[in-house]
């Protein structure tokens, strides 16, 4: 076991000791805080990690003393500022990460991304996501919960429709065109993208395959309200804090939406790729 792992077991478990000891069963808990049950159970498994909002809630919730809450928002920050191995998150499950995302997003007023590699989650369609899960499970051995993972980021998206938050997203040309799925998959995909255009509160940008580059297109990031930046490799989630760090970022993203094309032009470019699919013969 990782030691990232370990730590978030030995979390929960104490989370769980402070439950019981308010003669609470995790139903219970779970009522009090406006939580379905299943988060209380994943949390105190070590399949999700308890954050310092969490933390704060639970410990008001059963009583904890002010100073045993404080050494657990300690133990769950640092568990946030860790680097993150993938093939440990995955093995503890496909929905549990999607559930951890979603709610760092609920967390969150102000969304930017850059996925130079893939459609972003929030803008996946489940059968696109379906196909792009099965790949991750088969890299990272994870657990077989493929549909579970798909119920919990279409949930995710719903948040998309809220008009209290705002979302700014690019993706190189190139993604559209990579064929992670089959072609009615695609134009599907590739329909869903149109329409997210119309969003009053996203803004999706398209960098055109010919632009003049500011920058390597490497790591997807994700940019959430002005405190924290994840970056992803292929063997870890690397969450960054620190102020400088996070400038970098922003200052990173404002170039590539420089390049990219927004509005009737991005339709533009999504609609030239739905053609180009449309005259390749089925497969």
């Amino acid at each position: 076991m990782s030691g990232f792992q370990q730590a978030r077991v030995d979390l929960g478990a104490e989370l769980r000791r402070l439950r019981e000891a308010a003669h609470l069963s995790g139903k219970e808990l779970a009522e009090r805080l406006g939580w379905q049950a299943s988060k209380v159970s994943r949390i105190e498994n070590a399949r999700q990690t308890a954050t310092e909002d969490d933390v704060v809630t639970w410990g008001q919730a059963v009583g904890a003393a002010p100073d045993t809450v404080d050494d657990l928002i300690e133990r769950a920050r640092g568990l946030v500022e860790r680097h993150d191995s993938w093939r440990q998150r995955h093995r503890s499950g496909l929905a549990a990460l999607q559930e951890d995302l979603r709610d760092l997003e609920w967390r969150t007023r102000i969304i930017r991304a850059f996925e130079p590699g893939i459609v972003i989650g929030l803008l996946q369609t489940a059968e696109y996501a379906r196909n792009i899960f099965t790949r991750v499970r088969r890299l990272y051995e994870a657990t077989d919960d493929i549909d579970a993972a798909i119920r919990v980021r279409m949930q995710r998206q719903e948040i998309l429709y809220d008009p209290a938050r705002s979302f700014r997203f690019v993706l190189p040309e190139a993604v559209l065109r990579y064929r992670f799925a089959p072609l009615d998959v695609m134009r599907g995909q590739m329909d869903r993208l149109l329409a997210v255009t119309t969003l009053p509160n996203v803004e999706f940008g398209v960098i055109p395959t010919g632009a003049l580059l500011p920058t390597t297109l490497v790591n997807p990031f994700w940019i959430y309200n002005d405190s924290l930046v994840g970056v992803a490799t292929k063997t870890k989630e690397i969450l960054l804090r620190d102020s400088e760090d996070i400038a970098f970022y922003a200052r990173e993203f404002e170039e590539l939406c420089a390049v990219a094309a927004f509005g009737e032009d991005a339709r533009r470019l999504i609609v030239q790729v739905i053609d180009d699919y449309d005259r390749q013969p089925p497969s």
